[in-house]
């Protein structure tokens, strides 16, 4: 099964709240937690990228921030899968290795970790750069950098309004993002039913409210989004324009 015809991922927005805890962080997920994962049948693709102290700082964030920019300000990594048709099943099978583990306490992350974000998506489109010969379906296994990531929220999915909006996006805005040197190609998601955590969790299940860009980068992400324009849209809102990084195997030194 390719990329473009999966219905289902899921993203994680992962805060470490002990920063002592990063290594161990890091030693568990690619150690166990990720290994075990991309061996399930019904995933398709898995990967995660860190948030530097450096992409941090280039991310721009402005201005007061809404609960879920703060949120999503406060996430350290990007993790993301990519499940296959029977969707049901393959979610089904991949929960249950979640509590499996649990029950063999191979869970350390859950006394130190909080996911700002969390929660299943829409896989809208994949396009690649001019230039770039594989297909939008490859481009997530191709060697990256790193990528950039936008979130967006949308005010009243399903409208007029945001039909305009999130078409300016994707054809204006998305593809000026392409056109930069350094990026290989985009994906864009769509929320289906997702979790933000600030202070309290809260839960939306409005189809839409929330889209989801990658940009999947040859040089250093942080420049790349240095050189492209924040999109100004009624109806959207931007709630996390940043750069993260892929990880080295055991180069997990970036909070010390």
């Amino acid at each position: 099964m390719r990329l473009e015809q999966c219905r289902r991922v899921f993203f994680s927005f992962p805060q470490v709240t002990d920063p002592a805890k990063h290594p161990d962080y890091n030693a568990w997920h690619q150690l166990d937690h990720q290994p075990e994962n991309r061996a399930l049948p019904g995933v398709l693709h898995g990967d995660r990228w860190v948030r530097t102290p450096a992409d941090r700082a280039a991310s721009g964030a402005q201005g007061e921030p809404s609960a879920d920019a703060r949120a999503l300000e406060a996430a350290d990594y990007v993790a993301m899968y990519w499940f296959a048709d029977p969707v049901a099943d393959s979610v089904g099978e991949w929960l249950e290795l979640g509590r499996t583990t649990g029950e063999l306490g191979r869970r350390p992350d859950l006394e130190w970790t909080t996911r700002r974000l969390t929660g299943f998506f829409r896989p809208l489109e994949g396009r690649v750069a001019d230039g770039v010969e594989i297909s939008a379906s490859a481009l997530p296994f191709r060697i990256h950098a790193g990528v950039i990531v936008e979130v967006v929220r949308v005010a009243e999915p399903s409208t007029a309004g945001a039909d305009a909006a999130l078409r300016a996006w994707h054809r204006e805005h998305l593809a000026a993002v392409r056109r930069q040197p350094g990026v290989a190609g985009t994906w864009t998601f769509a929320s289906r039913d997702v979790t933000i955590t600030d202070v309290e969790p809260v839960r939306s299940k409005r189809a839409g409210e929330y889209l989801v860009a990658l940009h999947f980068c040859e040089s250093a992400p942080a420049d790349v989004l240095a050189a492209v324009r924040a999109p100004a849209l009624d109806g959207l809102t931007s709630v996390l324009r940043t750069p993260v990084s892929t990880i080295t195997p055991f180069a997990w030194d970036w909070f010390a």
